[in-house]
């Protein structure tokens, strides 16, 4: 009764590989021993960007097994479109909002640019320059406490702050709480076939491993990873090859980890052996997580229905909250 609450969301888009993992959900099944904790897989978010209505609905509940299979409770998930009260809140919220402070958002930037690369006579929507204010109601309509986030999302969370604060003012009440960053320390995963950028889905198939991949296609994008040509100094990793330590780290963080750093260091470690037992390593932790959503997919109306109950006594929240709002 006396956890602080914790929110955050996931965009269903794109595959859930390991960057995304360590990056955040492995982090989120942890927060919920220690937080009351509600996740949310944020499909209208997912509407900013290009997109096509059935394969975003598939995508949704994808991201929605996956989570399930990774270890976050049936009971702390939910779907955001389930739950109008987030989209009316973000109108009152808009309306505390200055055009200003949102022309200051970086990621709208970033993302403009990023489809208009893809196709100069694109669509921009105003839900792209809009989307901070929902995530602000999405945030403050469970008055959460902490928010983990990533680097890139404190202006977001800044912006929350902003508007929680304008909206106490104008009614004269603390009525919403500010709510903080949680930041944890994440290994920095990088693209095995490009060392010099993030493990991502958007640059295509072969800068992300799957999570849920086979393990035959897993062993081969490592085995594919690049390294350096040897002639790197062994007290100077080329970021390919800090890259699969930082892998090996995060997968087998004990003794074979150490095993293989000492072999580096007095040059007794071929590349060969290091790839083969980084895969072996995330081949034995990705296992039971694949198996895990196998049963999932094989039982996924069940898992639906619970998602769905899940997210109609999650709403009862929202709308206590609307409510007070409004008052």
């Amino acid at each position: 009764m006396n956890k602080k609450s914790v929110l955050s969301g996931i965009q269903p888009t794109g595959n859930l590989h390991l960057g995304r993992y360590f990056g955040a959900i492995q982090n989120w099944v942890a927060l919920q021993k220690q937080y009351d904790c509600k996740y949310s897989i944020v499909d209208y978010h997912a509407m900013t960007m290009p997109f096509k209505p059935t394969k975003l609905r598939q995508a949704t509940w994808n991201t929605v097994f996956d989570l399930l299979a990774c270890g976050i409770k049936e009971e702390n998930l939910f779907i955001q479109s389930y739950i109008p009260e987030h989209t009316e809140l973000a109108w009152v919220l808009g309306c505390m909002c200055s055009h200003g402070e949102l022309s200051r958002m970086t990621q709208f930037k970033d993302k403009s640019q990023q489809i208009k690369d893809t196709d100069k006579s694109a669509f921009l929507s105003t839900g792209l320059f809009t989307y901070p204010v929902l995530q602000a109601a999405d945030i403050l309509i469970y008055k959460a406490s902490k928010v983990p986030v990533g680097g890139d999302q404190d202006q977001h969370l800044e912006l929350t702050r902003s508007i929680a604060n304008r909206f106490n003012t104008v009614v004269g009440v603390e009525y919403f709480i500010m709510p903080e960053t949680l930041h944890s320390k994440t290994p920095k995963i990088l693209s095995t076939a490009d060392p010099s950028i993030k493990m991502s889905s958007s640059k295509g198939d072969k800068h992300n491993i799957d999570l849920f991949a086979e393990p035959n296609r897993i062993r081969k994008q490592i085995r594919s990873a690049v390294t350096d040509s040897g002639d790197v100094p062994r007290d100077q990793m080329s970021p390919g090859v800090e890259n699969l330590f930082t892998l090996m780290k995060a997968f087998a963080p004990g003794e074979k980890y150490r095993e293989l750093l000492a072999g580096y260091r007095d040059g007794s470690l071929l590349y060969g052996e290091l790839k083969q037992k980084v895969g072996d390593a995330v081949v034995n932790f990705t296992d039971p997580i694949r198996e895990k959503r196998q049963e999932i997919e094989d039982n996924k109306r069940d898992y639906k229905k619970k998602i769905k109950e899940s997210s109609a006594e999650i709403r009862k929240v929202a709308q206590q909250t609307l409510r007070e709002v409004k008052e």
